[in-house]
């Protein structure tokens, strides 16, 4: 069982790995690449830098550190975390790990998508089929999305519903995850329709009209918003809302970065993160040991 597991490799997951690690903890560090950072061309307003630099090579710099210090890093996508004896922690690749705590630093979602939903969330459209799915049980549903996190959505939704489809939006599939059954829609959606009540009815493609009374929307990665939802974590308008040690109400699991809000600077999620770390640090010092337990 490790110490700590982060989820998000980018500023803030691999500050709080420095002070967890340097406190004499055990952290894992999980992400599938460097996030926001890596999409920076040029950063100089980060202290310390005498020269500007890109976010690949800052990001580089920071993974160089951490593993100086012996901190392991691994390249893989979270798809799911559980409470059990602490938290289970699954990926993409199959591979489950256990932790006493969990960090969520995988910032905030940026997809550009022309899918206009918001306005129907709680009107037969969520962002979580674990949180929502038994409540359109037996009903006609659908997932958006290209990758595992869509993946994760329709292993979710299998045994709830004998109709379900993957909408891809027009996007490339990114996995080999998808089951054979499902059928995947590959043309763009145009249009979300509704019944005279409000209610999600169908979703339109360039090619057909699908009935659809339920739709779980998971473009992209999962993020800490989503991770967050499904454990219950209370959020405020989207972000993971957190208490002074950065710490949600769910005990053991911590939040910072771009998820928990504030200006989407490096400087801030670099500070947030050792925040962060020192609290985790503290609460391992003070909570009873668990005993290690098989995913």
């Amino acid at each position: 069982m490790k110490d700590c597991v982060i989820i998000g490799k980018g500023p803030a997951g691999l500050s709080a790995a420095l002070y967890v690690r340097r406190a004499g903890y055990t952290p894992l560090v999980i992400g599938r690449d460097s996030g926001a950072l890596g999409q920076s061309h040029r950063i100089e307003n980060y202290f310390g830098l005498a020269e500007p630099v890109s976010g690949d090579e800052l990001f580089r710099r920071g993974l160089v550190q951490v593993e100086r210090l012996g901190i392991e890093v691994i390249s893989d996508e979270v798809v799911s975390i559980r409470e059990s004896n602490g938290f289970i922690v699954n990926t993409s690749s199959g591979n489950s790990y256990t932790a006493r705590t969990i960090l969520l630093a995988t910032g905030k979602q940026r997809i550009s998508s022309n899918l206009d939903a918001d306005h129907l969330i709680g009107y037969g459209v969520s962002h979580c089929a674990q949180c929502d799915g038994f409540l359109m049980r037996g009903r006609s549903l659908a997932v958006v999305g290209s990758g595992d996190h869509a993946v994760a959505e329709l292993n979710h939704l299998r045994p709830l519903t004998e109709h379900l489809r993957l909408f891809t939006n027009g996007a490339t599939i990114t996995t080999h995850n998808i089951p054979s059954d499902i059928p995947i829609v590959t043309e763009p959606i145009t249009e979300l329709r509704t019944d005279d009540f409000g209610m999600l009815s169908g979703i339109q493609t360039e090619k057909q009209l699908y009935p659809t009374e339920g739709l779980f929307l998971a473009q992209g990665i999962a993020s800490a918003a989503d991770f967050a939802r499904r454990m219950g974590v209370i959020m405020d308008d989207g972000d993971v809302k957190i208490d002074r040690s950065y710490q949600t109400n769910v005990p053991g699991l911590f939040a910072a970065g771009d998820c928990v809000g504030g200006v989407l600077q490096i400087a801030k999620a670099v500070a947030d993160g050792a925040i962060a770390g020192l609290n985790i640090s503290e609460f391992l010092r003070n909570a009873p040991q668990k005993e290690d337990s098989q995913a």
